[in-house]
């Protein structure tokens, strides 16, 4: 059965694109199928997948105003088992033309619905805002994954995330649930960073992914070659994290069954 996972949070820099393409690349590896919503109109993971959105005729703009079927542009990728639902600055003027749509929060569900079940998971990379596109990222999705970057002001903001997501479980879809927190942005030799750790596990608990993601000059690097770090480098600090994260999710999902030396590692 097909997850579809949202990547949201509505501060900027946080490592919502990182974390969309290096997820699903992470899963890609571990042979699962796997199709990238890029629900953003920066594009940042439809280039950073190898795709310049310049040259991206149709995109889910196209889908989302009804003129194709998001079946028909998908494109591959250089991750094994990756696809993506590309994205284009033109998706900005998307929430203006369904504003006034007797089903606007449904409309990149409808979407996804024709195609997700050709794939094991489904990652949405959401936008830094909590507008209709993001609403329409969290009606479609199961779960949230939260990035957090462990520096100043880690948690501003994040009550207002929490309460747009309890809106949509009241009102848009019961369904959705919060997959994980994940730290990101990481560096050991900050103090601040580990009374980061240390806050984020005290507020949400059990909701901290164990996984932690480093900061690693291998993930800067990987967009500017158009490919997810685990291709780029598969030995680095930042490939290690996420192939790690793919683990985890895998193993909170019942998905998969790893021996106990080889679980994940912090």
């Amino acid at each position: 059965m097909t997850k579809v996972i949202a990547i949201a949070n509505q501060k900027g820099g946080v490592g919502k694109t990182t974390t969309a393409i290096n997820l699903a690349a992470s899963l890609g590896v571990l042979e699962k199928k796997v199709l990238i919503v890029d629900a953003d109109p920066q594009a940042n993971a439809s280039s950073g997948l190898g795709h310049d959105p310049r040259n991206v005729k149709t995109s889910i703009y196209e889908c989302l105003v009804g003129e194709v079927e998001s079946k028909d542009i998908i494109l591959e990728t250089a991750s094994p088992n990756v696809d993506i639902l590309p994205s284009h600055i033109d998706l900005v003027g998307a929430e203006l033309e369904m504003i006034n749509l007797p089903n606007r929060e449904f409309m990149l569900k409808a979407a996804i619905d024709k195609v997700k079940n050709d794939y094991d998971f489904v990652i949405i990379d959401c936008s830094p805002s909590l507008g209709l596109i993001t609403i329409n990222s969290l009606v479609a999705s199961d779960s949230v994954v939260i990035p957090v970057q462990c520096e100043y002001f880690a948690l501003e903001g994040l009550g207002k995330l929490m309460n747009t997501i309890r809106i949509v479980q009241r009102k848009l879809n019961k369904e959705l649930e919060i997959e994980g927190i994940l730290l990101t942005m990481y560096d050991s030799r900050l103090n601040l960073a580990n009374q980061v750790v240390e806050e984020v596990k005290t507020h949400f608990q059990q909701m901290v992914f164990d996984t932690i993601v480093h900061r690693n000059i291998k993930l800067g690097e990987a967009p500017s070659h158009g490919e997810s770090v685990v291709m780029l480098d598969a030995s680095s600090k930042g490939a290690v994290n996420y192939l790690n994260l793919a683990k985890e999710l895998l193993q909170k999902n019942d998905l998969t069954k790893i021996k106990e030396e080889d679980k994940i590692l912090k």
